[in-house]
């Protein structure tokens, strides 16, 4: 047992030291329906390093969102490994996997689940009142992080004095107050006009100049390619993995 125990910390130590985030080996996600046998996810083996801009794109039923669901550690496997952080979170328990995705995985949805009757700094306080953080403390990085999303001016308003694209600000300063491993938006400009669209995706551009690891959850070519890799999912399965070619501007 001793033996295992010191390969997994090595193991673990390895995944640190190599800057990797994410490290899915043989995931496999089964449902059972009516007596039958669906497969959500075939054999998923995927790895995503510290710093990078991802986004996952794949057709309605193609396991997209259960993978997303298992990266998230809103769900579990049915079978094999996902590290993240270089820790095991296949093997954890409802629990577990809540303190976990507190800490390391700050979430950007397309409705934004704001509280409608908090203001925004409150919004972003959140997922630290969750974890106990002093409210001194929630207060500075809570306002720092809306600072850092350009809402300095607006902490004070609730999500109906804003703006579409100033709720998705929000939404993106809570997910980044706890400083994540991953920030995981799911469809960040689904609800957005092109123009707020392209703002909040300007946005992200600037999140991962300074270093945080994105990975974007869409259906549309466009915002996908504004990421720096494209991984496509069908049937389960990864289907290409591709890095997306910039051009640079003459």
């Amino acid at each position: 047992m001793s033996e295992r125990v010191a390969s997994l910390d090595t193991f673990r130590q390895d995944l640190v030291d190599q800057g990797i985030a994410i490290l899915t080996e043989d995931l496999w996600k089964t449902y059972e329906m009516g007596g039958e046998k669906l497969h959500a996810l075939r054999g998923i083996d995927l790895t995503i390093r510290r710093g990078e801009y991802v986004a996952v794109m794949g057709p309605s039923g193609s396991g997209k969102s259960t993978l997303m669901n298992l990266i998230g550690c809103l769900d579990t496997p049915t079978s094999g490994k996902y590290w993240l952080a270089g820790r095991l979170v296949s093997d954890l328990d409802d629990d577990e996997l809540a303190a976990i995705r507190n800490k390391e995985i700050g979430f950007v949805f397309q409705t934004f689940n704001l509280l409608p009757r908090a203001t925004a700094l409150h919004n972003v306080e959140l997922p630290m009142i969750y974890n106990g953080t002093p409210s001194e403390e929630r207060l500075v990085r809570a306002k720092r992080a809306l600072e850092a999303v350009d809402l300095g001016s607006r902490m004070m308003h609730k999500p109906n004095e804003l703006s579409g694209g100033q709720r998705q600000r929000v939404a993106v300063a809570r997910a980044l107050v706890n400083s994540p491993s991953i920030v995981l938006a799911d469809e960040p400009t689904g609800n957005l006009d092109t123009k707020t669209g392209d703002e909040i995706m300007a946005l992200f551009a600037r999140l991962h100049g300074e270093g945080n690891t994105i990975i974007l959850v869409t259906h549309e070519n466009d915002v996908a390619r504004r990421a720096n890799r494209i991984i496509h999912v069908r049937d389960g399965k990864v289907e290409t993995d591709e890095p997306v070619i910039h051009q640079q501007a003459l």
